[in-house]
């Protein structure tokens, strides 16, 4: 079974409150894109305006929406299924290097992992970014997990049910012979300098002017729907006192290990930034 026949990459980003590098996110990966589906979710600060103007510069690939609710986000992807398409999901705080995503997009349409059904790549976990200076400071995947989001749609019929948003949950009916345990973990076999297909996630950064200057990593959806009495008593406790509401999941899987600091040129160049 081939998806690279007349295959496509179809980009899908959830986004709330994502300023400060929403607009560098899409940019470095819309090249990568053949289409690029932004869900805006509710955002109160600079988000939808800088995504309208994205829209307008690239009216070709990009389709903006607003959404009600988060699980809406899937529902605007899932009728790929069964269809020669990769989908692949890229936040408002992830930075990728678009120098290798052109190499990672001809090794993808060539085929060279049609058979894999989630393949992960590098990431470092940012505390820091250092714009003038070109570097980024942050934990490494590994020894953390790996939050890239490339699904190869090509094996599987159907993806709905219970989903909390775009590609988490639900159901998952996977065509005959193919299952969830084709998980392709490039970042275990390349090393940074080297991956094609390494991300900056910056996670552990402010990521919309609504945040204080004191931002903390922020819950993700599911964890938000899923916390118990004791952990939406401590969150309404920390609310009230005005301090932000960390993710106890982020900071377990993608703050391991120590802190590295690394060349970060070819995520920043000035011509992936605001085209005036």
């Amino acid at each position: 079974m081939s998806v690279s026949d007349q295959a496509a990459i179809v980009g899908i980003a959830l986004v709330r409150n994502e300023d400060v590098f929403v607009e560098r996110a899409i940019r470095n990966t819309i090249d990568f894109c053949d289409r690029l589906i932004i869900a805006d979710h509710f955002s109160t600060d600079g988000t939808f305006a800088i995504l309208s103007r994205l829209a307008v510069e690239f009216p070709a690939k990009i389709q903006l929406v607003r959404i009600k609710d988060t699980r809406e986000s899937h529902f605007l992807i899932s009728g790929y299924a069964g269809t020669a398409t990769w989908i692949f999901a890229v936040d408002g705080d992830e930075i990728y290097d678009p120098a290798g995503l052109v190499r990672f997009r001809e090794e993808l349409l060539a085929g060279r992992y049609d058979q894999s059904w989630l393949v992960f790549g590098n990431v470092l976990n940012c505390v820091a970014i250092d714009a003038a200076a070109g570097t980024a400071t942050g934990y490494l995947a590994p020894p953390c997990r790996s939050m890239t989001k490339l699904f190869n749609f090509n094996l599987i019929e159907s993806w709905d049910g219970a989903v909390t948003h775009v590609l988490a949950n639900g159901t998952i009916k996977f065509k005959l012979g193919f299952d969830a345990s084709r998980r392709l973990h490039l970042h275990e076999r390349t090393a940074w300098d080297e991956s094609p297909y390494r991300c900056l996630h910056t996670c552990f950064m402010r990521r919309s002017s609504v945040d204080g200057e004191d931002a903390v990593a922020r819950p993700n959806v599911s964890e938000n729907r899923r916390s118990g009495v004791t952990a939406w008593l401590r969150k309404a406790v920390r609310r009230l006192r005005g301090r932000p509401v960390a993710s106890d999941w982020k900071m377990e899987k993608y703050a391991r290990g120590e802190l590295v600091t690394v060349d970060a040129t070819s995520f920043l160049r000035r011509e992936h930034a605001a085209r005036d």
